[in-house]
């Protein structure tokens, strides 16, 4: 039987496990052949489909392959490579091939702020600062007239567990010096996904307490200064601690979420907010703000009966990964020293948002995610996800029938070339699903073409440890279709890497285009 090498690779992982890697920081492993050549760089003339589909992430190793004049980090550019990424994840990449063209989000709510005169504050840290700008803002990557974006700086060459604070207490502080300089805040919370992702019970129960200390600071402030407040969240995460299997819980969930609206020229009145979904954030924002809501909003305010009065500034606190959990010893927000979250939820009537499945534009039954909350809640409108439609155009089998597809296939035929597939080893995450690269072998196998696979290993949505088991999966796979090599693998938080750690993208780089790393055979 023909070796696919996903054994091979699976192998090598299990020994950097031994050397104490992870996959979610695995370092480069490059299969070589019998003459300790690597098995299958990327060269001039050869075809990339960058397989997967959000974008943050996939923007700095993108530039890294497209752009000729790329300078952050010396690298060996490869010429005449036609290169192709499944969804438009930046304006910047408008002129390469893109498979799915991006679903158009009309008239976000930063947009209508900015129409009406007004100015806004959009403030997070580096790992979530695409989502309260790009995402929130519909896609669009500028700011819009009125509008100032803060970025703090995420921590950086540390493993997250161990700064389960993160940056929030310089988020909290930029976001009390701002908001009483403009009509709107929206400020994420970055600590509930980031840290949710961790196996980390400890540092889930101390970043859980550390969330409920600087929203006090953040609300209390907010309040005291006359603003209405929103609190919510994206999707849930952080309140999950185990598995059915009792292993540590790291992926999102399909909870619903938090929305607890206070008013501080009405300190003494508790407002009940409706049930609803995170597309009638915006309309109840702009409900406070005393501006129309357009009708490309089809989500509705979620406060009727309140009357905020007039020229009111509003902040919206968006918590990331904390939703509604059990209550119980899997509950880390219930767990955790909470103090001040625990007297809203006392004190304040609240409200139960989904953010998962349809009610974001997800597939039934999926996890919520941030890049479905933001933009869900900046649209006021429930927004198609990639994902919803990549799933159904793999279902129904005309994915790898994509024109920019069948192009990069043909033009590969022609020339000679090899076909490579950027392939994310998932089946549960939102930046994408091997399902992708293996539909395209399939095609590619009808087209007489044997695909190189370059993969990413997740450690994030999927356990971590189970690259090995996934790879063995794949070889399967790979053997019933008869076609795809496995040519090298390396951590997600090298290659999709976000916050400008370019020379962790190099050594990705290096490795699927020079043969860099680890080798094995």
């Amino acid at each position: 039987m023909t070796d696919h090498g996903g054994e091979a690779l699976a192998r090598a992982v299990e020994a950097a496990y031994g050397r104490g890697k992870t996959d979610y920081s695995m370092e480069p492993l490059v299969r070589e052949d019998g003459q300790g050549q690597p098995v299958g760089t990327i060269k001039p003339g050869d075809a990339v489909i960058f397989c997967c589909r959000r974008g943050e992430r996939e923007i700095e190793l993108t530039d890294m392959f497209i752009d000729p004049g790329f300078s952050a980090v010396d690298r060996k550019y490869i010429p005449d490579l036609d290169f192709s990424i499944l969804t438009l994840y930046h304006e910047k990449y408008a002129g390469l091939p893109v498979a799915f063209a991006p679903e158009q989000v009309d008239t976000p709510l930063a947009q209508v702020i900015s129409s009406a005169g007004k100015t806004q504050l959009h403030c997070a840290e580096s790992e979530k600062y695409a989502h309260v700008t790009f995402f929130l803002n519909g896609g669009r990557n500028e700011p819009f007239p009125g509008e100032t974006d803060v970025r703090i700086p995420s921590p950086a060459g540390v493993p997250f567990d161990q700064v389960p604070h993160l940056s929030l207490e310089r988020v909290a502080d930029a976001v009390i010096d701002g908001m009483d300089k403009h009509d709107f805040t929206v400020v994420n919370f970055a600590n509930g996904d980031v840290i949710g992702h961790t196996a980390s019970k400890e540092a889930k129960l101390e970043a859980a307490a550390f969330v409920s200390s600087q929203l006090q600071r953040v609300v209390e402030t907010a309040l005291s200064q006359g603003l209405a407040v929103l609190i919510t969240a994206d999707h849930g995460n952080i309140e999950t601690l185990y598995t059915d299997r009792g292993e540590p819980h790291v992926a999102h969930t399909t909870n619903k979420v938090p929305l607890l609206v206070l008013d501080g020229r009405q300190p003494e009145r508790k407002i009940t907010p409706l049930d609803g979904a995170l597309c009638d954030v915006a309309p109840t924002v702009l409900q406070a703000l005393g501006l129309k809501q357009p009708a490309c909003m089809t989500g509705h305010t979620l406060t009727p009966d309140h009357d905020y009065g007039p020229d009111r500034r509003v902040l919206l606190v968006i918590l990331d990964g904390w939703g509604f959990g059990k209550g119980d010893d899997g509950d880390a927000i219930h767990l955790a020293d909470t103090p001040y979250w625990d007297a809203l939820l006392a004190g304040v009537p609240y409200s139960r948002l989904d953010a998962s499945g349809t009610f974001v534009g997800l597939c039934a039954g999926k996890t919520g995610n941030s890049e479905a909350g933001h933009m869900n809640i900046g649209a006021g409108r429930v927004v198609p996800q990639d994902d919803m439609r990549l799933e159904a155009a793999v279902q129904n089998g005309t994915f790898a029938q994509n024109a920019v597809f069948r192009r990069q296939m043909a033009g590969v035929k022609a020339r000679g070339a090899t076909l490579h597939l950027l392939s994310y080893l998932t089946h549960a995450s939102s930046h994408g699903d091997i399902a992708y690269s293996l539909a395209l072998a399939r095609e590619a196998a009808r087209q007489g073409l044997d695909p190189m696979l370059h993969i990413i290993f997740d450690g994030r949505s999927t356990p971590p440890g189970s690259a090995p088991a996934l790879l063995r999966e794949l070889e399967e796979q790979l053997a019933q279709i008869g076609a795809g090599r496995v040519a090298d693998g390396v951590g997600r938080g090298l290659a999709l890497d976000r916050a400008g750690n370019y020379d962790k993208v190099k050594c990705a780089y290096d490795a699927m285009t020079l043969g860099a790393g680890v080798r094995y055979r």
